[in-house]
């Protein structure tokens, strides 16, 4: 099995806190889109002719393509690969493009699953992040989503803000479980380097919310996730009912996935390739069939590295059998080894040779994960 991602770059307003390659230059879509098919059909054989079981249509905003856009993109899809009838096919999509309309066509494209960049449903932070909806379109979206027959849901919420309560957080959490999604997808905010955000850090004009509250406000969401139904299967990602997100799962379980369009990744388990992060450079590249990527074949050590910090982050965890099969006896040893540090500080658990993070250790996993590495 195999997953395909399409970056699609374009966005009407850029957020404060994304560091993903964007550009809000729309008129530029046809000829993109363009380029893109062309870059699918280039690689057709990237996947070896696995079935894809999920395409993932992230960005950027995905919803600003239209109907016909999204419609024409996945046709191509389909031609070019064997996507498999049930796949999952998700598009991310903003609350305030998600019009009843809209969302039936999507439906009727085959989107099976929505996910929808909420994070928050307070206006005062919503500002702050320089985001196009207010709490009143947030909740709309997920009513009109529901209404057009969308069973799969999954949203987004960032919590960690600077001046960010307790009691703020708990009732986005609670507004967000009373509604049957199935999946939620939960991040601290970070401070990436470029954005208005790292900028406003680095000159005082905000401080961080103090570790002690980011931990709180994470064991809330880790609690009231739990009452509401839903199974932490990664450090930010919460299913309910073991509806895990293929997409995401496929690049944590290790398998290989197709990237398309302007700063994608693609990953076929031996080598590690990306598209450059530019519209116009991407075009004119695939067009005049010059290169618009680059890549790199992994090491033994660096594979080892992939595995432990894509496996230790989720609910299934680090089997030390499965790691002697793939990479021999020493890796298992030293990872054992590495681990009992972890174990007697109650950051790891193991149960029949499978290692997973405890509660403890979820929050600052980051530092558990880097622990392993070898340089």
């Amino acid at each position: 099995m195999a997953g395909i991602y399409i970056h699609i770059p374009f966005c009407h307003q850029k957020c404060n806190y994304c560091d993903f390659y964007k550009t809000l230059n729309t008129s530029r879509k046809a000829e993109f889109l363009a380029a893109l098919k062309k870059e699918a059909l280039e690689r057709v054989s990237y996947l070896n002719g696995a079935p894809v079981e999920s395409v993932y249509l992230g960005g950027g905003t995905p919803s600003v393509l239209n109907e016909e856009e999204i419609g024409s993109l996945l046709d191509f899809i389909r031609k070019c690969f064997t996507v498999l009838s049930h796949a999952e096919i998700t598009l991310e999509a903003n609350p305030d493009d998600l019009n009843p309309g809209y969302l039936r066509s999507l439906n009727d494209l085959g989107i099976n699953r929505l996910s929808i960049g909420i994070q928050s449903f307070n206006d005062f932070y919503l500002k702050k992040m320089n985001r196009r909806h207010n709490g009143q379109q947030a909740v709309a979206s997920i009513e009109n989503a529901l209404a057009a027959g969308f069973s799969n849901l999954s949203t987004d919420l960032i919590y960690g803000f600077p001046g960010l309560t307790l009691q703020q957080w708990e009732k986005t959490l609670k507004t967000m479980f009373s509604y049957p999604i199935t999946h939620l997808s939960a991040y601290h905010l970070t401070y990436h380097e470029g954005t208005p955000f790292y900028s406003w850090l680095r000159k005082g004009k905000i401080r961080e919310l103090d570790e002690n509250e980011s931990i709180a406000q994470y064991y809330l969401l880790l609690d009231e996730s739990s009452k509401a139904g839903f199974e932490a299967y990664e450090i930010s990602n919460f299913a309910r009912q073991q509806m895990y997100a293929l997409h995401n799962s496929a690049y944590w379980t290790g398998k290989p996935y197709l990237g398309l369009g302007p700063s994608a990744h693609s990953f076929n388990g031996i080598k590690r390739r990306w598209n450059i992060a530019s519209v116009t450079s991407y075009n004119r590249a695939v067009v005049n069939k010059m290169p618009y990527w680059e890549e790199e074949e992994l090491t033994d050590n660096e594979k080892y590295n992939e595995y432990i910090l894509t496996r230790l982050r989720t609910c299934w965890g680090v089997s030390t059998d499965n790691l002697e099969n793939r990479f021999g006896e020493k890796y298992s040893a030293m990872f054992k080894e590495q681990a009992i540090k972890y174990l007697t500080t109650g950051k790891i658990r193991e149960n029949s040779g499978v290692y997973t993070l405890t509660r403890q250790g979820l929050f600052i996993s980051d530092d558990i994960l880097a622990g392993f590495m070898i340089i």
